[in-house]
């Protein structure tokens, strides 16, 4: 594959539902932690900033998916 061309759209498709499985993932993560007695705030904050890349990611790759309407 050339710089010029782009992944195919099951290609996309592929790794964007990877991506919304790995944001689930996150956000229950989140929610264990937070419902322990004495909750790593440390951590917790580091997982919502992973998560929040995650969905910055699935946002991009969703723009790339969805074909531009001139109006």
């Amino acid at each position: 594959m050339n710089d010029d061309e782009l992944p195919s759209e099951e290609a996309l498709q592929a790794k964007l539902t990877e991506l919304r499985q790995d944001h689930a993932d996150f956000d229950a993560a989140i929610t264990a932690l937070a419902a322990s007695p004495l909750p790593d705030m440390m951590l917790i904050g580091r997982l919502k900033r992973k998560k929040l890349a995650l969905k910055d990611e699935i946002a991009r790759l969703e723009d790339l998916l969805t074909p531009d309407i001139i109006a």
